[in-house]
């Protein structure tokens, strides 16, 4: 183990982790982009869950107290490069150098809330037996390969000298970023929760899928360290995640937000205000307006657009790029350009079935807007956001503001270029962005 590294962890520990994130990972050939490890009650005992995240699958584990220091020594030393960890009373952030040199950076939190310092003083704190820990090869653990193809595994003893790490139990009720039994009073009036804040079983799914979609945006946030947020809801509708994100980010992440929602439908966005009114959310407004020739000349922190029709998604994406937007979560809708257009006769199998043509079409869109997207410098990650036993538009994009490399955003955009020639297409956000670049269309 790397001593300092256990120095700093043992501090970690005895303070009680509310969120540990492993990240900056040393090789481009590992599996995992991230780790994001949080405390649970599994069967009245402490654990730490961590999910892996590959780019397109995430990978559950729980690691006993015990235990969670070598894991995430294990991991330092071998896939990752920097830890940001959250405790009650302090953020740290532990990054190793390409020579291995520990860096820690330690900010104190003299004002954080109440209810984080209640949580952590609840939570039991893990004893550190050290003699019965360490890290190596062992077949009931998941194996993980370093970028030089070595294999480690953490394996756990009892008293005895016998493996015991086994494979962890997975029956434990799921925890939730709103947990039933919370009163949300659009929760409420939306028919998901009851006046206790208990969920109405025939809304059980919507109340999962509101909990995902939370999951999705919390990743983000937790990335960007916000203490302030402004945010613009490009054809928010009825408003139904407005309100629950303008819940999640004041009320349970304690940050500073400005929520703007904004429709064409000014019954509805009348409507809106008037709820927002009723639930006392002062920094929630709706506005009548065309998300093509919107303009503000505020700093836009997040840009959120669910099912906005066809292009005007394109529009949002493109506010959102020129305004250098943080985060960007969308969740494209009818994307009916590149069905009108597409075409190639040598793959011509893809286009001569009307449904194959218009899924196909779509998911070309969306591969078109997440490669241009990265072309302007964000991580971009398109994931499953809802079943399709519940509806077929259940992709969704998030789009991180990050240092992308030239040579990744050029072949992203080049990628883009060449999916467009192949099939004969002509698509908005790429003709919208690339008068704005200055760059060569040939």
């Amino acid at each position: 183990m790397n001593q300092e590294l256990t120095s700093v962890m043992d501090e970690i520990m005895a303070d009680g982790p509310t969120r540990i994130i492993i990240s900056n990972k040393r090789s481009n050939e590992q599996q995992y982009e991230k780790i994001v490890i949080i405390p649970k009650m599994i069967k009245n005992k402490l654990m730490y869950q961590a999910e892996q995240l590959t780019d397109t699958q995430v990978y559950h584990k729980n690691i006993p107290p015990e235990i969670l220091i070598p894991y995430v020594d294990g991991m330092m030393l071998n896939l990752f490069r920097q830890i940001n960890a959250f405790t009650a009373s302090c953020d740290y952030e532990i990054k190793f150098s390409k020579k291995d040199k520990i860096l820690v950076s330690k900010t104190e939190k003299p004002d954080a809330g109440s209810r984080l310092a209640e949580k952590s003083a609840a939570a039991p704190k893990p004893a550190q037996n050290k003699e019965k820990i360490r890290s190596m090869p062992s077949a009931a653990d998941i194996p993980y390969k370093n970028d030089e193809g070595k294999t480690f595994t953490v394996q756990r003893l009892n008293e005895n000298g016998q493996d015991i790490s086994g494979d962890l139990s997975h029956d434990y009720k799921k925890k939730r970023i709103i947990e039933e039994g919370t009163i949300v009073e659009p929760l409420i009036d939306m028919g998901i929760f009851t006046k206790e804040g208990k969920v109405v079983k025939s809304m059980s799914d919507k109340f999962r899928q509101i909990n995902r979609f939370l999951e999705i945006v919390d990743d983000a946030v937790e990335s960007c360290h916000f203490k302030e947020v402004k945010m613009i809801d490009f054809g928010c509708g009825k408003a139904y995640l407005t309100f629950i994100l303008y819940y999640y980010l004041t009320y349970i992440k304690g940050i500073k937000t400005d929520i703007t929602g904004l429709d064409l439908k000014a019954d509805v966005i009348a409507k809106c205000n008037a709820a927002a009114e009723k639930y006392g959310y002062k920094r929630l407004h709706f506005e009548v307006g065309d998300i093509s020739d919107y303009k503000t000349a505020e700093d836009i922190d997040m840009v959120v657009t669910l099912h906005a029709c066809d292009t005007a998604t394109d529009y949002a994406l493109y506010n959102a790029v020129m305004w250098n937007t943080r985060v960007i979560l969308s969740v494209p809708c009818c994307q009916h350009e590149l069905n009108a257009q597409i075409k190639n006769d040598k793959l011509s199998a893809l286009t001569k079935y009307g449904i194959i043509k218009e899924r196909f079409s779509a998911l070309a869109t969306d591969a078109i807007r997440a490669s241009l997207l990265e072309f302007k410098g964000y991580k971009t990650q398109i994931l499953e956001f809802i079943d399709f036993s519940h509806t077929p538009k259940n992709l969704l994009i998030r789009a991180v503001k990050t240092n992308v490399s030239r040579e990744k955003r050029e072949k992203s955009l080049k990628e883009a270029k060449t999916l467009m020639d192949d099939f004969n297409t002509e698509q908005t956000l790429y003709n919208l962005i690339m008068p704005k670049t200055g760059e060569n269309h040939d």
